[in-house]
């Protein structure tokens, strides 16, 4: 008879989470201030800084699936020294790209690593199998809550940073800074992953992939998410710079990214309450096309700095809170044994629409001079997600016992 393995207390999850993801979403939000700086001082183009943001997306949701894997069996702790080490050693790189190649593999490849390591599905497997189901939802929003704040509290320090050291230097900054992930993983090291209490799985790994892709509700998450990825990566990147183009001044971009992440630490907060109480499905639906308003009286408004900041606060209440209510829905349908798996799963959909989202802005914008195209893009992909996450059931799915052994 196995004994049950102890727990974390909430408060030391929730802080020590909070915490990390503020640090490690804190920090990427910020990357679209650098767009301009770096393309200037190595005379590229902006599809060049765009594609690599585009790997880094790609790449923080394909080696998330395995930093998933690897926190499910073993814990959270190791995957988050390891993806705090691979975040200072990416944005140091990235401080000295000597060409594109280099820039690709430093802000793409290894800060993408980084982040896998460092953001969501990696904390939320420890809520799940930490905090009772009764406050699941609500702990996610805190996290994502979290992520949120870091945005608003980093996004304009980037700034600074940039303006008072040069774009080189502050990246080193934010190196040192990406380190103290380390000590706040130790907060996060769950008793009996590995050891005498590892608790004992009902499924193996490849049936839980199994039976995840033959569910539809599974398919329409990922769906849902690959636009959320596409349309937050998009503005989070290419806004400031489409500010800057229509004559607004750099103080209004980082105002308008630190707005976004102070009203979406209220927007995730209470997605994450709401999902306690109302259908996950009909949160996610309301989000969606709630962004898709959002953009369309954004474009159609006279363009000043009243008009940036108001989009910016109406945005940010939905920035990220699809996170709690679809992480939440996924623990519910298949319990949270392989939660961090199945999560880095849906998000790295998530990312093939950031992927998209990020790259192209860039590339439409050096073929058209405009990014019109790919904001009535987002527009549409709105509605569309709005409309997949309807049918979606968040009931437990009915499993069939799996004998011993299997």
């Amino acid at each position: 008879m196995q004994s049950a393995a102890p727990k974390l207390s909430m408060m030391q999850v929730l802080a020590c989470g909070a915490l990390v993801v503020t640090l490690s979403m804190g920090i990427r939000h910020g990357f679209g201030l650098w767009l301009q700086p770096i393309t200037q001082a190595q005379g590229w183009d902006r599809q060049t800084f765009s594609f690599a943001l585009a790997i880094q997306n790609l790449a923080w949701g394909f080696i998330g699936i395995f930093a998933g894997m690897l926190a499910d069996r073993f814990g959270a702790f190791r995957v988050l020294v390891g993806g705090a080490l691979l975040y200072a050693l990416g944005l140091a790189g990235m401080a000295f790209p000597t060409n594109p190649l280099v820039f690709a593999l430093t802000s793409g490849v290894l800060i993408g690593a980084a982040q896998a390591g460092t953001t969501y599905a990696i904390v939320y497997g420890v809520i799940g199998r930490q905090i009772d189901a009764s406050k699941r939802s609500w702990a996610m929003g805190v996290a994502a809550a979290a992520g949120s704040f870091g945005q608003f509290l980093m996004v304009p320090v980037e700034q600074t940073l940039i303006g008072s050291l040069g774009w080189q230097n502050a990246l080193l900054a934010l190196a040192a800074a990406a380190l103290l992930i380390v000590p706040l993983a130790r907060g996060l090291r769950e008793p009996g992953l590995g050891g005498a209490h590892a608790p004992r799985r009902e499924q193996t790994m490849l049936q839980a992939l199994a039976e995840a892709f033959r569910y539809p509700s599974f398919q329409l998450l990922m769906a849902g998410y690959f636009v959320c990825g596409f349309q937050v990566v998009f503005i989070g990147v290419h806004m400031p710079s489409y500010l800057k183009d229509k004559g607004l001044s750099p103080q209004v971009a980082s105002y308008a990214l630190a707005i976004i992440g102070l009203f979406n630490v209220f927007g995730t907060y209470i997605a994450g309450m709401l999902g306690q109480k109302l259908a996950k499905r009909k949160i996610l639906a309301a989000i969606y096309l709630g962004r898709s308003v959002a953009i369309t009286l954004f474009l159609l408004a006279p363009l000043t700095p009243w008009s940036v900041y108001i989009f910016s606060a109406a945005i940010g209440l939905l920035w990220l809170s699809t996170v709690p209510p679809t992480n939440a829905t996924i623990a519910n349908i298949f319990g949270v044994a392989h939660l961090s798996m199945l999560g880095g799963f849906v998000f790295f959909s998530h990312q093939i629409g950031s992927f998209m989202g990020v790259w192209l802005g860039g590339l439409l914008y050096d073929r058209t001079g405009s990014y019109d195209i790919v904001w009535y893009l987002a527009i549409a992909l709105g509605v569309f997600a709005a409309i997949v996450n309807l049918p979606v059931r968040e009931a437990p799915i009915a499993r069939s016992p799996v004998p011993q052994g299997a």
